[in-house]
């Protein structure tokens, strides 16, 4: 009898960009996988090339809404009845809740992915306290539940969100070695090119990081400061596309759109720059360092992991231009030797700590239990 793994992000693209090698290794193992994800055509055509079957759901990823939310919990409760999976596994908010307490309903085993705590967790609100309950609730039946980093492993543990038992650590999503690789050496041109690769919004420290790029251009600094990313991303912290506009006619920022491969960006930047509020594990990070770069990230939960400082890049205070534009001049002051020998040792820690393959080995484990 095939055994029937349910998988659950809240993109199809996540799945395929992310989860692809837990994806691929289930399959390769004999497992039935069932992706459910909302509606794209792409992406859809990309899981079914893997020999995933896709269901689609309705996963509001902005804010809670009854009505809505209701719905998510009663698609997840018919996948589960219809196709009887053994184990589900979901690496984003909406799925993990709904799709857990659905796999609790079935008696299926739920592993879950806490890959960050986003805008919601960073306030302290009676929104963060409703929220917080409706987590302890979803994941009272979870068999394990991954996080990214010890900070929000022990920040759930303190709020008894889950229990010692069930909380584990994993390497963010992993990275595949061979897929992103040292880039020929640093360009060592003027100016010098700084590149953020994010989604557009406040909590990644965009505005830091254009308000650091229009001091340090005032004070004489001579180099480049461009951003890669989607724009006008139905989020509470999206930077309008007018301010975005102003920057660009200012001078300040070059926006180069999106890109579904960001590795020829991160081969033409000198140094790779993530100055967000909190993350799971900063997967930019793990690209940056194991292309051979070095990087400027905030020292704060999912960026600091990545990084040595003073070794691998630089880490600098969140939430503060300032500090933010003396990080960069620190980096433009270093040598290109030195630059060269950061981006080799964030290669180094790169290959020890974050190889995919940890992560494939960590869930086909969770599979064969």
């Amino acid at each position: 009898m095939t055994r029937v793994l349910l998988v659950s992000a809240n993109t199809g693209w996540n799945l395929v960009n992310f989860r692809f090698g837990v994806l691929a290794a289930a399959r390769a193992r004999g497992w039935r996988v069932i992706a459910a994800v909302p509606p794209d055509p792409v992406a859809d055509a990309r899981l079914r090339e893997l020999g995933c079957e896709v269901e689609h759901v309705a996963l509001d990823s902005v804010g809670l809404s009854p009505p809505r939310d209701l719905r998510t919990l009663l698609q997840f409760w018919r996948l589960m009845r219809r196709h009887r999976p053994s184990h589900f596994f979901s690496w984003t908010p909406k799925p993990n809740v709904y799709g857990a307490i659905a796999a609790r309903t079935f008696g299926v085993r739920a592993v879950l992915n806490v890959s960050g705590l986003g805008s919601v967790f960073i306030a302290d609100s009676l929104l963060t306290r409703f929220v917080k309950l409706i987590y302890r609730f979803a994941f009272a039946g979870a068999r394990t539940i991954f996080f990214q980093n010890a900070t929000d492993r022990d920040l759930f543990l303190a709020a008894r969100l889950v229990r010692v038992d069930q909380a584990a650590l994993l390497p963010g999503s992993g990275i595949d070695l061979e897929h992103f690789k040292p880039a020929p050496g640093l360009l060592e041109g003027n100016p010098p090119v700084f590149l953020l690769i994010a989604r557009l919004l406040r909590d990644k420290g965009v505005e830091e990081y254009a308000e650091a790029a229009a001091a340090l251009k005032q004070g004489g600094v001579n180099a480049r400061f461009q951003l890669l990313g989607a724009v006008g991303v139905a989020n509470p912290t999206a930077i309008p596309t007018d301010q975005l506009e102003r920057w660009i006619e200012s001078g300040t920022v070059e926006y180069l759109g999106e890109a579904g491969d960001v590795r020829p960006f991160i081969a033409a930047a000198d140094c790779i720059v993530l100055p967000s509020y909190r993350e799971g594990t900063a997967r930019v990070l793990l690209e940056a360092g194991a292309m051979g770069k070095p990087v400027v990230a905030t020292d704060v939960p999912g960026c600091r992991d990545p990084v040595v400082h003073g070794q691998t890049g630089l880490l600098c205070a969140p939430r503060s231009a300032g500090a933010l534009a003396d990080a960069l001049a620190a980096m433009m002051a270093l040598s290109p030797d030195a630059r060269r020998t950061m981006g080799k040792a964030g290669r180094v820690r790169i290959e020890a700590i974050y190889d995919q393959r940890i992560v494939i080995d960590r869930y086909m484990a969770e599979l064969e239990r």
